[in-house]
């Protein structure tokens, strides 16, 4: 019997654009995606965030939103947003899955 193994694509580096409105993963397998600004902050998993939807009080878009800084954890990055709003955290593979790989 041969058993195959399924082996989740490994991020390899990650930037913001220039006008700082998506965020760029690359991939080991050579692949690319870009995730909108708005995406990352509505997909915010953190305490606040949740408390928040669980209330009804979480907005349902960010428009304008912008990525101001990010930082890396090893197992996931710590984007902060020009809303103020630094507290989430995103493993990569959460990243890859909002990208739908």
């Amino acid at each position: 019997m041969t058993m195959t193994a399924l082996v989740a694509p490994t991020v390899t580096g990650y930037e913001a654009s220039a006008d700082l409105a998506t965020l760029l993963v690359r991939t080991a397998r050579d692949d690319e995606v870009t995730l909108s600004a708005e995406q990352l902050r509505l997909a915010c998993k953190c305490a606040h965030c949740t408390r928040a939807r669980f209330d009804g009080r979480f907005p349902e878009q960010f428009p304008g939103i912008a990525i101001t800084g990010i930082g890396d954890l090893g197992y996931g990055l710590n984007i902060s947003f020009s809303d103020g709003h630094n507290r989430g955290i995103y493993p990569k593979i959460y990243l890859l899955s909002l990208a739908g790989h």
